[in-house]
């Protein structure tokens, strides 16, 4: 296994949670990270991700209440996500890839999902 994601679980609405992803050094290293998340009869989408040098990218409906970061020493990225809404009920995924373009990513490695129930 080359990403593994833990940390969700159920939460009430404006509740808060910390999703982490551990990745195999040389994969942590080299890639940019990102989170992604999908929901029920939904298309996966990137919601943020964090280059190599820590540069950062969210999708409009979690900036300001999501922080992705990465701790080199750990090889793990995080995922603060606070204020959480019913609608960001959602099974969540790690990725390894590379930036593209202005603002753009391409994922090359995936982890399996953890979920995240955001309810009251």
């Amino acid at each position: 296994v080359q990403l593994q994601a833990c940390g969700g679980g159920s939460v009430q609405p404006g509740g808060s949670l910390r999703l982490s992803c551990a990745a195999s050094g040389s994969i942590f290293s080299r890639n940019a990270l990102a989170w992604y998340r999908q929901a029920p009869g939904k298309q996966r989408e990137r919601i943020a991700h964090i280059t190599v040098g820590g540069s950062t990218n969210y999708l409009g409906s979690v900036k300001d209440r999501f922080t992705i970061s990465r701790d080199n020493a750990k090889s793990t990225m995080y995922l603060q996500m606070n204020s959480l809404k019913p609608e960001d009920t959602a099974v969540y995924y790690c990725s390894a890839g590379r930036p593209v373009g202005l603002g753009g990513y391409e994922s090359k490695y995936w982890g399996q999902g953890t979920l995240v129930t955001v309810s009251s």
